[in-house]
């Protein structure tokens, strides 16, 4: 049985929520429908026409990007440009384009994540704070002999975690009174009849941005007809989520060795370096995309070098008058996300006993060439 659209759209939203996104970032779904099944979806830093015959070589109805098809409200959709043709060749495959960005920047486990691990960055921080998940109290009323298996659901599903703990919760004893009325059919009891019931009083705390998640595997491990429950908003926040990331090098590398290292961990033929080849890196920063304006981030955060892209000019004198080391392996190394998250959706879909086939684009979108 294949997976249909909103069920792959949703594991994906477990590892990169929308709420994380940047304001006015372009997100979401932006071609097509998810209400249909999805035999393959194809993984794609950007969406061109070699990535959308990819899709149809594949035949994947379904594609995930990282970089948005429609930045701004159309004006309209005409055939014969660049744009329109695109657009025309996905409606007619019946492609789907859905869009992950800076929501996947942030994410733990998304980009940021995935260039830091590939060279070796530890313990690592994100640059630029952009999002703090606030905290609610789910409170609910559980017959006892159900509350193991309704407290492993939502931990399961992200609640009950306070800093390195998790599955905290609390659990009162008490009497539940109900009386199921016409047209009911109740766990416990009989219509018209006033009931008694030994139940327990579970609290736990959710994540803003699991709260969706958590009361669907709340309500779907609940024996009730009709559960009662409560969410409160609670004074009280989370961890924080960033852009890029910053952390310590296991042993200290020059830069020279260093850009050696980004070179094979990103596969780029070249890169641009600013700063002294043979200083010694003990602290770096990345950020995957454009990342000139995180220059004093990355020097607050104390980090000897920076790597990103799309440095230009009048920074990389900034930055070297400052004494930060750059590294500029380009905007299209985020093509590290097309395997990293086909593997993730794969292993979710798998868990789920789907057999939709998840692909990392094999298509080349860098529009550079180096000669």
């Amino acid at each position: 049985m294949y997976a249909k659209g909103q069920a792959v759209v949703q594991l994906m939203e477990e590892l990169a929520p929308k709420s994380y996104a940047v304001e006015g970032d372009k997100i979401g779904l932006q071609l097509g429908t998810l209400q249909k099944e999805i035999p393959a979806a194809l993984v794609a830093l950007d969406v061109t026409d070699e990535v959308v015959d990819e899709a149809i070589r594949e035949g994947a109805n379904l594609i995930i990007a990282h970089h948005a098809i429609i930045f701004r409200p159309l004006a309209n959709l005409q055939t014969d440009t660049p744009a329109g043709r695109l657009y025309e060749k996905l409606i007619k495959h019946d492609i789907a384009v859905y869009i992950s960005h800076t929501n996947l920047d942030v994410a733990d486990g998304g980009i940021n994540d995935m260039m830091a691990e590939a060279i070796g960055l530890q313990v690592t921080e994100p640059l630029d704070e952009v999002h703090t998940d606030k905290l609610k109290k789910l409170v609910v009323f559980v017959p006892a002999e159900h509350a193991d298996k309704v407290r492993s659901a939502m931990f399961d599903a992200g609640a009950g975690s306070i800093g390195d703990y998790s599955h905290c919760s609390f659990n009162i004893e008490g009497v539940g009174t109900f009386l199921p009325g016409e047209g009911t059919n109740p766990h416990i009891g009989r219509q018209g009849r006033l009931e008694q019931a030994q139940e327990i009083r579970i609290e736990t705390i959710v994540p803003q941005s699991a709260e969706r998640r958590v009361v669907q595997a709340m309500l779907k491990a609940h024996p009730y007809e009709e559960v009662a429950y409560d969410l409160y908003a609670l004074d009280l926040k989370t961890r924080t989520f960033g852009l890029g990331r910053v952390g310590k090098l296991e042993t200290p590398v020059t830069l020279r060795e260093l850009c050696e290292r980004v070179k094979a961990a990103y596969e780029v033929p070249m890169l641009r370096v600013v700063g002294d080849p043979d200083r010694l890196i003990r602290k770096a920063a990345v950020l995957g995309g454009s990342g000139s304006r995180y220059i004093r981030q990355a020097m607050f955060a104390g980090a000897d070098v920076l790597i990103t892209g799309d440095i230009d000019y009048h920074t990389a004198h900034d930055a070297q008058a400052a004494g930060l080391a750059l590294i500029d392996p380009g905007h299209n190394v985020e093509k590290i996300m097309k395997q990293g998250v086909a593997d993730y959706l794969q292993r979710k879909l798998d868990g789920r006993k789907w057999n939709t086939r998840m692909i990392a684009s094999k298509a080349d979108t860098e529009p550079f060439r180096f000669i």
